[in-house]
């Protein structure tokens, strides 16, 4: 199953010029735990990084620094770990695995923002398909009770 029939498509962005203060009222309003940062504007579907809640109370907010004056390009590294829509789940789950990453923005064949999955995602994903097997073992043996009569 491709990783962008699971992921979310409705991705909350934000540009690099957006201030931490702004990011956190956005994460707030959308009820949201990270941001997807876009290159060259609102209008732009290219990620250039994502942030977190967590990286905002962090690297901001312990540390004292103004979050009206401190942006989401200061906080961004310098490379965004994305995932072709196109990719399966478990190779997803390899990626996200090897990068050490929690959330990785899904992206089509031009690049452009599609949706974004999280560990949380694939692990209701992963416990649907683990109660559907549990199903098929009771429905079986159910089945065989009956067979057997």
């Amino acid at each position: 199953m491709p990783i962008g029939d699971v992921c979310i498509r409705e991705v909350l962005v934000a540009t690099s010029e957006t201030t931490a203060l702004e990011a956190a009222r956005l994460m707030r309003r959308h009820h949201v735990g990270d941001l997807v940062v876009v290159a060259g504007g609102n209008d732009s579907r290219i990620p250039s990084g994502i942030v977190t809640d967590r990286d905002i109370v962090l690297s901001v907010v312990a540390t004292g620094l103004d979050p009206s004056i401190f942006t989401l390009g200061d906080l961004i590294t310098d490379h965004v770990v994305t995932v072709r829509e196109d990719l399966g789940v478990f190779e997803c789950i390899q990626k996200m695995r090897s990068r050490g990453v929690r959330r990785m923005p899904v992206v089509d064949a031009q690049d452009n923002l599609v949706g974004i999955v999280s560990v949380d995602d694939l692990i209701q994903l992963l416990g649907q398909e683990l109660s559907e097997l549990g199903r098929l073992i009771s429905r079986e043996q159910a089945k065989e009770l009956v067979t057997r009569r």
